[in-house]
């Protein structure tokens, strides 16, 4: 299917994040197409919307004609980020700016394969520095999580095909030895949105054995987050979820994983936080949140 297009103008600008093309609400990457101001002509790329599709059925700012057009590339950068797309452009990555660490010598990698598991993981290392990594699997943009812009970290890395965030890597693996030399532990997810097919290996979990072998030859310890579900009327996520099992599957070194029961005051530890999968909060799925706050709870204790 082809991009979906439309061309409008932007009635208002509501943060650095959002705006309303047309009356319709719209979200707009900056670094992307530069600055958007009230009445500026833009594209929109609507197919989403007019798919109705769930978490991502939401029109996206494409190019701003009016004041997004002949923007000069990052100074020294080279590396296209989305690659050969008609998006392309080049983004400066951390790993041109800084080597980092040799090894993770032993720091503690909490995998995430859904993004609502990020919030109570992050919950139970509050106090600690903690770096979020963020991989393919979900949504490519990092600043569209409300949840990471809310949470704490002392650094947030995108990598390649995401990008935002503080820094951009080409490889989980930069990505990762890059955080062990500002934290002492990792949280690494994909975005929201997680893609799924119904089949064994066909979703955006399976980026996280990726991840977890990475961090497995690095010498960290591997964390997963089990994801787990007391409401969902679907079978294969029901209880312990296929997409974990399918990582687990992958995995070629020893990983821990976490168990619901576990995850002894989640609830008061993610007080105040956001709590939400598919749509459903933690008074419904206790078992979800449990599950994640206590991944975060066995990589403290690795730390400590």
């Amino acid at each position: 299917m082809p991009l979906s297009l439309s061309r409008g103008r932007v009635t208002r600008v509501v943060d650095a994040l959002h705006c309303e093309v047309d009356g319709t609400p719209c979200v707009v990457y900056r670094d992307l197409t530069g600055p958007v101001e009230e009445d500026d002509e833009v594209l929109v790329n609507v197919q989403a919307r007019e798919l109705g599709l769930g978490s991502g059925g939401f029109d996206v700012v494409y190019a701003n004609l009016t004041r997004g057009l002949g923007l000069a590339p990052d100074g020294g950068a080279h590396v296209m980020a989305l690659p050969y797309a008609p998006g392309q452009w080049a983004v400066r990555h951390a790993e041109e700016n800084e080597g980092g660490a040799e090894s993770l010598a032993g720091m503690p990698v909490v995998l995430c394969t859904v993004h609502s598991q990020v919030a109570p993981a992050w919950a139970a290392l509050r106090g600690l520095r903690v770096a979020y990594v963020q991989v393919a699997g979900g949504a490519l943009p990092l600043e569209l999580s409300d949840t990471v812009r809310s949470l704490e970290f002392v650094v947030r890395f995108s990598v390649a095909p995401c990008f935002g965030g503080d820094a951009r890597c080409v490889s989980v693996a930069s990505a990762l030895l890059l955080a062990a030399t500002r934290a002492q532990v990792a949280i690494c997810a994909v975005g929201p949105g997680i893609v799924g097919t119904g089949t064994r290996f066909g979703h955006g979990a399976v980026s996280l054995a990726e991840a977890a072998n990475v961090a497995s030859a690095l010498g960290g310890a591997a964390v997963v987050a089990a994801r787990v579900s007391d409401a969902d009327t679907r079978d294969r996520h029901r209880g312990l979820s296929h997409h974990t099992q399918a990582v687990l599957d992958l995995c070629l070194g020893e990983v821990a994983v976490s168990r619901a029961e576990d995850g002894a005051g989640w609830s008061e530890a993610c007080a105040g936080l956001p709590l939400s999968h598919m749509g459903r909060g933690p008074d419904e799925e206790p078992s979800h949140f449990a599950a994640a706050y206590a991944a975060g709870r066995f990589a403290l204790e690795l730390v400590r």
